[in-house]
């Protein structure tokens, strides 16, 4: 459950609201306004091997596709930009879900793992005026705005690294300061998302106690589908 590439839990809650805001690879469109502070940032690309091929961000929770679920917590966190990084059946995750106001940034190499999503995400986010990024990941239904907030509320400056912790332990929402990003992408690979930067950067990473509003949980399995609601 460290890093930037093992997953949280929350509790969650809030729907998200809206559709359509879609951008190609690297590309970025279909939000107005100000990029804010601080920008958030769904890792929604996967195609959920473990659970029959079922992508994790239409896995249905409380009604809804999972990935709206995701939004919601990092717009209550006062995310006014959110970026969604898909790839695993992205048509249908941009024909389902409400996603109205998100940035749909396409990774057509999601099955490379988190790696590639989390590069094309920070790559989606150039050129917005954020000074960071909210990171987080769709199949965490345990981590709501809460610990969303605390985290958020850590921030200072582009050079910020703040990671939420379950009982010291460093899990999500991660948020990295822009003079971060490029070092991140550099060493993000495979699946292990910013596991690496993050190890190598220990002594700067500010670690922010979420146990006692979230669960550090992640939707794998089909024994994981029993914490959908």
């Amino acid at each position: 459950m460290d890093d930037l590439n093992r997953r949280n839990e929350p509790d969650g809650e809030g729907d998200a609201d809206g559709r359509d805001g879609q951008a190609g690879a690297g590309g970025r469109d279909g939000q107005a306004g100000a990029g804010g502070e601080v920008a958030g940032l769904v890792l929604a690309a996967g195609g959920g091997r473990r659970l029959g091929g079922r992508p994790k961000a239409l896995l249905t929770h409380r009604g809804r596709p999972l990935v709206e679920h995701a939004v919601a917590v990092l717009r209550a966190a006062g995310c006014t930009r959110v970026h969604v990084v898909v790839g695993a059946r992205a048509a249908d995750v941009r024909r389902l879900a409400r996603l109205e106001g998100c940035v749909l940034v396409d990774n057509p190499r999601w099955e490379e793992g988190m790696g590639s999503s989390l590069r094309a995400g920070l790559d989606s986010l150039a050129g917005t005026g954020a000074r960071a990024v909210l990171v987080s990941l769709v199949d965490q239904p345990g981590i709501g705005s809460e610990a969303a907030t605390r985290v958020r509320a850590a921030f200072r400056d582009e050079t910020s690294l703040v990671s939420a912790a379950y009982e010291g332990v460093r899990g999500h929402p991660v948020l990295f300061g822009s003079a971060h990003w490029a070092g991140v992408a550099a060493s993000a690979a495979g699946d292990r998302g910013a596991r690496a930067y993050l190890r190598a950067h220990q002594d700067a990473v500010t670690l922010v106690e979420c146990g006692d509003v979230a669960r550090a949980y992640d939707i794998d399995t089909e024994a994981d589908l029993g914490h959908l609601e």
